[in-house]
């Protein structure tokens, strides 16, 4: 139903539509639902396969990364998956390849991780802030390809995400934020600043999709004008690109289980397991 769209050769977030939306809340929640389970069902299937998993939200504040994450992983079994919420860098963090940090942070087999932001701060915030020289964010673009090679070919499955909203929309998101009292967590004086910034971000955000979304590793941009078709959007996004090829079915009971079964257990009690 809800629908990313693959950042492929040219693209900008000029061209991305921001009015998609679900026709109503009654829509939404059969859409959420249906998306919640089928990735629940891809968790199953990873954590039986020892399989491993990133998805990677990054988009602007305000955007909705926050809760187009809370809706992915509320069916999910915790044990399993991962949040990870990236901000600056931990003074045992200074000082080292930039890359270190989410090193650490890489998911083990049957585990999914979720990082909201990710190492695509090197050539955004750090970019913009001039927190580097430009021939260090220029060369971040080779060595996150790189990185994310090394991920793929060891087997784990890359999503990335990225939620786009209009200027306005991140306005009236981020006044509302210092209107209510319980959202005042979410907001930081970095977050209007780098709203003031919005142009030079757009044009790195666009670099950032023309040197890195690559056949293996490809950026898919939500709009997320809409919070309701952004979720799910993110949801289905996440359930096609780490479920592809995958037998999503329950798995049988293990043979094991059913020889233990029934050497210990008697005939009753067998039956109420549904064992002969």
């Amino acid at each position: 139903m809800a629908v990313a769209v693959k950042a492929k050769r040219g693209f900008t977030l000029g061209a991305l539509d921001l009015a998609r939306k679900l026709p109503d809340e009654a829509a939404y929640k059969k859409a959420l639902a249906k998306a919640q389970i089928a990735m629940l069902e891809v968790e199953q299937a990873f954590r039986v396969g020892s399989r491993r998993g990133i998805v990677l939200f990054e988009g602007w504040d305000g955007g909705g990364k926050g809760g187009a994450i809370q809706r992915l992983t509320a069916r999910l079994d915790p044990r399993w998956v991962r949040v990870w919420a990236i901000g600056r860098p931990a003074p045992e963090e200074q000082g080292r390849h930039y890359l270190w940090r989410f090193w650490q942070r890489l998911p083990p087999p049957g585990q999914i991780g979720v990082f909201d932001r990710s190492w695509y701060g090197r050539v955004l915030v750090e970019r913009i802030e001039k927190l580097i020289d430009r021939d260090t964010w220029r060369r971040a673009y080779r060595e996150i390809n790189e990185f994310e090679q090394m991920l793929v070919d060891d087997g784990v499955r890359l999503v990335k995400i990225f939620l786009h909203v209009s200027a306005k929309e991140q306005l009236s998101r981020l006044a509302e934020r210092i209107a209510s009292p319980i959202k005042h967590w979410k907001i930081e004086e970095a977050d209007i600043r780098n709203y003031a910034d919005r142009d030079a971000y757009i044009e790195a955000m666009d670099e950032m999709f023309a040197q890195t979304s690559t056949a293996l590793a490809p950026w898919y941009v939500i709009a997320g004008e809409h919070k309701w078709f952004a979720r799910v959007a993110a949801i289905e996004t996440a359930v096609a690109a780490l479920g592809a090829g995958l037998d999503l079915k329950p798995q049988p009971v293990d043979k094991a289980v059913e020889k233990a079964a029934a050497k210990l257990l008697h005939k009753r009690e067998r039956a109420v397991l549904g064992l002969k």
